[in-house]
């Protein structure tokens, strides 16, 4: 039976969930994530799961958060001054925004905070600093 290997394309079905059982993403109902091995295209963690499975197969994977999104960087979370958002942008905590960086890259972030005063924005990814399960099912080997 041929298994998996870098550079393969592959197609999985999967689901994350969270150390708490919760899930935070799923391909369920949806066509399987296609990737290609050992690219780079999903987090580490998880890319280095897939070789040596075959078609069929399933596994459970614990990817801790350095594999995954990372440590949450305190650099990425920012203060700014509440007259600097425009009025008409909803702040919500947990609200997302998208923010224009000095070189011009949009980048998206979190709102942590809101007072009279100050916005605390996070632009760190909303998984970094969680470790994640994932459990897989390698349908297809292209």
């Amino acid at each position: 039976m041929t298994q998996a290997k870098t550079g393969d394309t592959v197609r999985i079905h999967y689901t994350g969930t969270l150390q708490d059982g919760s899930t935070f993403d799923s391909s369920s109902g949806r066509d399987p994530l296609e990737f290609e091995v050992g690219s780079g295209q999903i987090i580490p963690g998880l890319d280095k799961a897939i070789p040596g499975m075959a078609v069929g197969d399933k596994k459970t994977v614990a990817v801790p958060a350095d594999e995954a999104y990372g440590q949450s960087n305190p650099q990425a979370v920012q203060a700014v001054p509440r007259a600097e958002i425009p009025a008409d942008i909803p702040l919500e905590v947990g609200g997302q925004l998208q923010v224009q960086t000095p070189t011009g890259q949009v980048m998206p972030v979190t709102v942590t905070e809101v007072t009279e005063s100050e916005v605390t924005l996070d632009a760190n990814h909303p998984l970094a600093g969680k470790d994640l399960t994932f459990a897989i099912e390698l349908v297809e080997i292209a």
